[in-house]
């Protein structure tokens, strides 16, 4: 049986902090697992911003992670992760290299300088502000953290509609929980794929807006946590990224375009057996309702959700 959860935090063995700037309208929002988490990701849009991915691919001698960070400031938001880096070394939690440990936390970007101060971005202070909040309270949704500037729907033209932060979880057999976290800020647009109702842009393609060639459109990216207990190897954590990848195509129109720099990263924490297969649909179905829940509260629109059935 499939139910739904409230948030990425429903899965054991993590917490979830966020910081921001309310002012500046940009912000991080991290996931720490202090007792490491076996990790995969997919980076699925040609627009990128990203650090210590290749770290985490198969074939690669780090084993766990210890963090996850998703923050603005494009390429300058990557400095935050020192700050979480930072706040785990002072914890003890890291990679053992006899001298130190020294904490693996892959981070990725979104571009919202656009929107508030194009000067202040996400930095070491606000990376180790947002690990000290880590919890597992149900992070707030909509304009938080890492989403509070994200915007959404530009290729319809005219002023973009807010884009924003999500999460959400399934529950399956009483055993296994997926938990996801998304933020969107995608060039496309954004749609209820089970009512139909738009929620950012149009869907109209005659009415859309294309760069012209040449024309830099680099102000989007949808990015995501997929967390289970299920157990996992890395391979299998690569798999579930790449199969939640499908949650952004069911809602986001288009998506994984050259100006998005869309990146999935999937972890596991605990040691439930499952069929790889049923995470990774439960991960993509998360992830589609988790943009929709984001975008849908920070544009302040109500939800039917009676409509939503596993």
């Amino acid at each position: 049986m499939w139910e739904w959860g409230k948030s990425i935090t429903d899965v054991p063995g993590l917490s979830v902090g966020v910081a921001q700037n309310g002012e500046a309208q940009t912000g991080c929002t991290v996931a720490l697992f202090r007792d490491g988490a076996v990790a995969g990701v997919d980076v699925r849009g040609s627009a990128p911003g990203s650090s210590e991915i290749e770290a985490i691919k198969p074939v690669r001698v780090v084993d766990k992670i210890h963090g996850v960070l998703l923050t603005g400031g494009s390429a300058f938001g990557l400095s935050a992760a020192g700050g979480v880096i930072k706040y785990l070394e002072e914890e003890g939690i890291g990679y053992d290299v006899t001298v130190t440990k020294v904490p693996i936390v892959p981070t990725a970007v979104i571009f919202d300088l656009r929107v508030g101060s194009s000067k202040i971005r996400p930095d070491l202070e606000m990376g180790y502000e947002a690990a000290k909040n880590a919890s597992t309270a149900h992070p707030a949704i909509g304009l938080h953290g890492v989403g509070i500037g994200a915007s959404a729907g530009g290729i319809s033209g005219g002023d973009r509609s807010r884009g924003g932060f999500g999460t959400t979880s399934i529950h399956i057999d009483d055993k296994i929980t997926v938990g996801v976290m998304t933020v969107a800020n995608p060039m496309g647009n954004v749609f209820d794929n089970k009512s139909g109702k738009v929620i950012a842009g149009n869907l109209d393609r005659n009415k859309w807006i294309l760069p012209k060639s040449g024309e830099p459109w680099i102000e989007n990216t949808v990015l995501v946590l997929v967390a289970t207990n299920a157990k996992l190897n890395k391979e299998e954590a690569t798999k579930v990224a790449q199969m939640a990848q499908d949650g952004i195509a069911r809602t986001i129109i288009p998506s994984h375009t050259m100006h998005d720099g869309d990146v999935v990263f999937a972890v596991s924490t605990g040691s439930e057996e499952c069929n790889i297969n049923v995470i990774g649909d439960a991960a993509a179905e998360a992830v589609a309702y988790s943009i929709i829940l984001g975008v849908s509260a920070a544009n302040g629109i109500e939800l039917d959700t009676t409509i939503r059935k596993l």
